[in-house]
């Protein structure tokens, strides 16, 4: 069986993450390309599209061909109504992080997905890294115990996206806490299998955006054109007591730079993803530390490069649970609440007061 893919977005996400993967699945065939700019659809197209791959520059259009998934790979002010077009035409949808600029427009992702039977996943790709499932399958296993302390991290130096709309609020709704404090958060909120916040209390940051000719690792950016925040932080109460503290930056003068990692604290054991994966504990009265080589050897959890590429074991992963008429592995349920806290970080800093939740995570 051969699954037909159309892709809506041909910009970075797409050419960096989506297509490379899927060229290189052999129950695929992407068959459908849109973007607003003609020219690089159309680039995708004879690069990874099927021989007789359309072009479109109106995804309406587009979603009238005989397709069986989606790829939504646009900026977030768009992933909702894409989204909910593309599953009320029928099609399984995998749409990128984060799922939507507001919880709301997730909640409506959610439905449309129920009503149309199909499924629906959010583009949370640092899951599918080698430490990362060493990591989940440790918490799984309860080898932590109660894990009552984390930290999200997703901090930059100097690493301002300049190209595109990332410094636009409109469209993305958000600086780098939604960009990749979104892929901390998501990654936290796995291990500890824990999707029932309480509070928030968040800050975000807008204090070196307005420099003018900054050194930044992309370029200097426009600060007439820089509306997000440059950090932000976020301390979440769960309702089971547990915390997490969230943390997040595009520009931060601190050379503790981490991106896409956890720390995890139990009552049996801790996890640190910051130099490498090293789990610690004690053990016979003395206490212990050991770092984990997943560079050789151990279990390969997903297909490809010795199960290295997150990229691709997130695309296997994806037309295998369609193919096999199973859960994605990660379910928008769980990047619904992600962006519910998201968005009551942004709230609490804007309103200068903790944002409750009522139970089971709505606000």
């Amino acid at each position: 069986m051969t699954l037909k893919i159309g892709i809506i977005g041909c910009g970075g996400i797409a050419n960096g993450k989506h297509l490379p993967a899927l060229s290189k699945i052999k129950e695929v065939e992407v068959v459908a390309f849109c973007d607003l700019n003609e020219e690089r659809a159309i680039k995708d197209a004879k690069e990874f599209g099927s021989a007789d791959a359309k072009v479109f520059t109106d995804y309406q259009e587009m979603l009238k061909e005989d397709l069986d998934i989606v790829h939504v790979c646009t900026p977030n002010s768009s992933h909702a109504p894409l989204t909910i077009a593309a599953l009320e035409a029928g099609n399984h949808v995998m749409c990128e992080k984060p799922m939507a600029k507001t919880a709301a427009e997730a909640r409506a992702m959610i439905a449309a997905a129920k009503k149309s039977g199909k499924k629906l996943t959010i583009g949370y790709q640092n899951r599918f890294r080698k430490d990362s499932q060493y990591l989940h399958e440790v918490c799984s296993q309860g080898e932590l115990g109660e894990i009552y302390f984390a930290k999200a991290h997703a901090i930059r130096r100097r690493a301002v996206p300049t190209w595109g709309v990332f410094l636009d609020e409109e469209a993305q709704g958000g600086g780098p806490l939604i960009d990749i404090g979104t892929h901390a958060l998501d990654l936290t909120l796995w291990m500890t299998n824990n999707y029932r916040p309480k509070y928030v209390v968040g800050n975000a940051y807008r204090k070196l955006a307005d420099q003018e000719n900054a050194a930044n690792a992309f370029g200097p950016w426009d600060p007439k054109k820089y509306t997000v925040e440059d950090s932000a932080f976020g301390y979440i109460v769960m309702e089971d007591g547990s915390t997490i503290f969230l943390e997040s930056s595009w520009a931060l003068n601190s050379l503790d730079v981490k991106e896409a990692k956890t720390t995890l604290c139990g009552t049996l054991g801790g996890a640190d993803m910051n130099h490498g994966l090293t789990i610690n504990g004690e053990d016979h009265q003395m206490l212990y530390q050991k770092e984990i080589d997943l560079s050789i050897g151990g279990a390969d959890f997903f297909e490809g490069d010795n199960g290295n590429d997150s990229s691709l074991n997130e695309a296997h992963s994806w037309i295998n649970a369609i193919l096999n008429d199973t859960d994605p592995v990660v379910l928008p349920e769980q990047a619904l609440v992600v962006t519910e806290i998201l968005e009551a970080i942004y709230k609490s800093s804007k309103e200068n007061q903790p944002i409750f939740f009522n139970q089971g995570g709505k606000k």
